[in-house]
């Protein structure tokens, strides 16, 4: 046969494989319960692209890691069917920091090695964990979570078909990496995910253009902490904190701004000498304190004040108890109260009437987080700012990474 013939069906051959194993996905999502009130779906295929792509254009990472385990056995290698949308979520009534997500097994004994191969440990009945994050095989699933309380009933809704969700991927997400949705009955707010080389963001918007000139004004100033709130935000951040604030304070406002600094802290306590005269004893630590200064503005200040001091987080020295990090003084003002550190006091940002909480990496943050695993410690040393704005119901959130030879796809 002419091999000229033959170039043209290998073309089309080749392309058709190329697009079923990049781009070709199965959109039905039957992973995800019901009662999920939160999905998180990560495009895997598109993923796969763009790590591909940065791949190629960063040769220095082909040869792969120099440290690595040779006993770690390969993702690819660990049983789990690769899926086209990577499904995570949160179910209803149960705590914010429970996240679930369920892979399907091609082979789960392959899968079980897998686990041990990455050092978690076996708690028994198909049970693994390492550190936070708890996996259970169940038949030819794998349930993973922060948290292993719901395992049991997230497991009755994998083999109860009439308790899955019947979303389908077109619904939560388009054309982007990634996607957060809200669910509440037949209502999706939905938020796109864009990992970008050094950046990652999240919104419902593509109206961002004057977030530039916001951030640019606000990393001048240079603190660790600046927020500025309208009332419609305080009023939903007030929720987590107490709910009958606003009703009952009248907060229409808040503007703070924080810097931390590491401080000798003095802690004295008492023993006996060998003539079992009580001595004193004193020692000196090193602790993170941050210096900050808050304003809440109301409609009427001395109701606000009242009820700060019904709930007794005004003390006798005009000290605000509320907050552990002392000393502290609040005051009232035409405009409402104002809440500052004494030890060393800085001033309040310019007002920009624009609804953001930004905050600014700092090494004094990392090193007082004890409990972090060498990756994440890796990953938030990593971070330069994160950035959150809202207007009405259009919200941006922008995780900024320093600046690096690799994009953040081959970094983390």
């Amino acid at each position: 046969m002419n091999k000229k013939k033959l170039i043209v069906p290998l073309i089309l051959l080749l392309a058709a494989a190329f697009y079923f194993v990049f781009f070709h996905k199965e959109k039905t999502l039957n992973l995800v319960p019901k009662d999920a009130d939160v999905v998180v779906l990560i495009d895997v295929k598109k993923l796969t692209r763009q790590y591909l792509s940065n791949l190629i254009a960063h040769p220095s990472k082909w040869s792969g890691s120099k440290t690595k385990d040779k006993k770690e056995i390969s993702l690819k290698d660990s049983g789990i069917k690769i899926p086209d949308f990577l499904q995570i979520f949160h179910l209803k009534d149960t705590r914010f920091s429970e996240w679930y997500s369920v892979v399907e097994l091609k082979d789960p004994q392959k899968f079980s090695a897998f686990l041990k191969s990455r050092q978690f440990i076996s708690k028994g009945k198909n049970l693994f964990r390492k550190d936070q994050l708890f996996i259970k095989i169940e038949g030819e699933n794998g349930i993973i979570g922060t948290s292993a309380l719901a395992f049991d009933p997230i497991n009755k809704v994998l083999i109860q078909s009439s308790e899955k969700n019947t979303l389908n991927a077109d619904q939560l997400i388009s054309h982007s990496t990634g996607s957060i949705s809200f669910i509440s009955g037949q209502k999706i707010q939905n938020f796109s995910i864009e990992l970008k080389a050094d950046e990652i963001e999240i919104k419902n918007t593509a109206d961002t253009g004057i977030l530039a000139s916001v951030i640019d004004e606000v990393q001048k100033r240079n603190h660790f902490l600046a927020i500025e709130l309208d009332a419609r935000n305080v009023k939903n951040y007030a929720k987590f904190l107490d709910k009958n604030l606003i009703d009952s304070a009248q907060i229409n406002y808040f503007k703070a701004t924080a810097d931390l600094e590491q401080v000798n802290d003095t802690i004295i306590s008492y023993g006996y000498d060998d003539n079992f005269n009580e001595i004193e004893k004193k020692t000196v630590q090193k602790i993170i304190q941050p210096n900050y200064i808050i304003d809440l503005q109301s409609q009427i200040p001395e109701k606000a004040w009242a009820y700060f001091q019904h709930k007794k987080w005004i003390n006798a020295q005009n000290q605000f108890t509320a907050i552990p990090f002392q000393p502290n003084r609040i005051d009232k003002s035409n405009k409402g109260l104002v809440i500052q550190s004494t030890r060393k006091p800085i001033s309040l940002s310019p007002e920009l009437t624009e609804n953001y909480i930004f905050i600014k990496n700092n090494p004094l943050l990392l090193s007082s987080l004890k409990s972090l695993t060498p990756a994440e410690r890796t990953i938030l040393s990593d971070i330069e700012f994160i950035f959150y704005w809202n207007k009405a119901e259009h919200y941006w959130v922008k995780i900024k990474a320093k600046k690096g030879k690799l994009p953040l796809i081959l970094r983390w």
